[in-house]
């Protein structure tokens, strides 16, 4: 072959070389029929959470691997029941409480990128002589204070995301009953004295908090002291008074006397006098407070109500052996049961009652806001007792399921079981309140005086 056949055919196998090469690398690319639907080539996988908003799927172990773990759970997850405080509680309040809005970040200008200043709109001086920044928006949110039991100190919290602060240092020890009013503003504390039988109680005032600012866990709680030995104390829904009974003894006899105190005034007033001394309040309509015998398993308990200026006291119930009671926000019904736990409703317009398929106490339920549903912590199961007394004195303690009750279709609906889901535990219910939006139940466990949050949303 001649030296110039032999360049031409060098150069045709080049061509025809790159020709192929080229015609490999430029080529479509296949998916495997495994792999069809799911996208994996090589740009998902250098970028393996891709550009969009990822789509949760179920995880499969690979075949053959013995060491496979599912994804843990995620810590930003909100849990359906979450435990609230982190010690045992004398009582609490659920109150709506101011606070910064949390505003999405604007998208940078001119295509933004690494380095460039998102602009807050919130923050812009406007142009001008003697203008103000425009303030930041703010919002209402559900929030809890709590009080310890050991210390009487001062925590709270925000519903949807808990974050349990110190608010205050002022040390009562051994409290057993806390009550919060003026929406939150207001504290009352009992306890025994140092002689161990003298129930003394304290009403206290809270100190503002400033918008915005860090709270701060040094807090003093002040106030003054109502009479010893008061009985029984209730709270109007306003959360502006609270009725409280006592017995002076002296020269005012052995007689159960009932005394309104107003929190922002602290004007006092007397509406009710009573020589019987056994008797349980519940404010549970602006103008009207019911007034219930003590319960007793073996007695025949009886109700009265009577408006706010303590006149008019008329009998709504009687001759119901354990009569324990809740009214409603409206004034119109009356939850109530008896010593077997049969929960009824009874309508005082027309003085009949309605039986609920739910055994429980009316002190383990609340009233929604509207009257119209009632949400109960019932026992799963009722050993043989005398009721309401075995679980007044500690003798027996429940297990408790959550229901909600519509009283317009009389429909039972069973919320959680709180021993079925991640991080529960047996609940014996009780304190039940709501939020005022009805999205958040929150209840203390008789077990241990443990604050919980379920959320219903």
């Amino acid at each position: 072959m001649s030296k110039r056949n032999f360049i031409l055919l060098i150069i045709i196998l080049g061509l025809g070389a790159i020709a192929a090469l080229g015609f490999w690398y430029f080529r479509p690319g296949t998916i495997a029929p495994e792999d069809a639907g799911t996208g994996t080539n090589f740009v998902s996988q250098f970028k393996p959470f891709g550009d969009s908003k990822p789509v949760p799927g179920a995880t499969t172990p690979a075949t053959g691997e013995s060491d496979y773990q599912p994804n843990p759970v995620e810590t930003g997850v909100k849990m359906q029941l979450t435990k609230v405080s982190s010690m045992p509680v004398a009582g609490f309040v659920v109150f709506s409480k101011e606070r910064l809005k949390e505003v999405a970040i604007s998208p940078p200008l001119g295509g933004g990128g690494e380095g460039s200043v998102t602009p807050n709109p919130t923050l812009t001086l406007p142009k001008g002589k003697g203008t103000k920044p425009t303030p930041p928006p703010t919002e209402f949110a559900p929030a809890l204070r709590y009080v310890e039991k050991k210390t009487g100190n001062i925590y709270q919290t925000f519903a949807d995301k808990i974050e349990e602060r110190k608010f205050s240092v002022t040390v009562i020890p051994k409290v057993y009953e806390a009550y919060f009013g003026n929406h939150g503003q207001s504290v009352i504390m009992r306890y025994l004295k140092a002689n161990g039988k003298t129930i003394e109680t304290f009403v206290g005032t809270l100190p503002k908090e400033l918008l915005g600012g860090d709270t701060t866990e040094n807090n003093e709680v002040k106030g003054v002291f109502l009479p010893d030995n008061i009985q029984d104390i209730s709270i109007s829904p306003d959360t502006t008074k609270i009725f409280y009974l006592w017995s002076s003894g002296g020269s005012l006899g052995d007689n159960m006397i009932g005394i309104t105190l107003n929190l922002l005034n602290n004007k006092k007033t007397q509406l009710f006098d009573s020589p019987l001394t056994e008797w349980l309040s519940v404010w549970g309509n602006n103008n009207m407070i019911t007034l219930s015998t003590k319960p007793f398993s073996s007695a025949p308990g009886y109700m009265y109500s009577m408006d706010g200026s303590g006149k008019n006291l008329t009998k709504i119930l009687g001759g119901v052996n354990g009569l324990t009671t809740k009214g409603s926000p409206n004034g119109k019904l009356v939850l109530f049961s008896d010593s077997n736990l049969s929960l009824r409703v009874y309508h005082t317009d027309t003085r009949n009652s309605d039986t609920l398929s739910l055994r429980t106490l009316p002190e383990k339920c609340v009233w929604g806001k509207a009257s119209d549903a009632i949400y109960c912590a019932v026992p799963k199961s009722i050993s043989s007792g005398a009721y309401p007394d075995s679980w007044y004195q500690g003798e027996v303690s429940f297990s408790d399921q959550f229901w909600k009750i519509d009283l317009k279709t009389g429909n039972a609906t069973l919320i959680i079981d709180p021993m079925s889901v991640s991080g529960g535990e047996e609940v014996d219910g009780t304190k039940l309140a709501l939020d005022e939006s009805e999205n958040y139940l929150f209840f203390v466990n008789k077990k241990d005086s443990f604050l919980w949050e379920l959320d219903l949303k």
